[in-house]
């Protein structure tokens, strides 16, 4: 078993909330897979996001 992230609190919080993950699940997930999600949320997000002008 891996060992916990090394995150804030308040960061495993947010972060358990965008991902809609349990705060348990989130602390003991892999990185790999965290990252994955993380990507996965980044790129929903630029999707929704309307374009800045310059």
């Amino acid at each position: 078993m891996s060992k916990p992230l090394q995150i804030s609190p308040e960061t495993a919080i947010k972060l358990s909330e965008q991902l809609n993950i349990p705060l348990e699940h989130l602390m003991h997930m892999p990185k790999h897979i965290l990252l994955q999600k993380l990507a996965s949320l980044a790129n929903k997000e630029a999707e929704v996001a309307p374009e800045k002008p310059e």
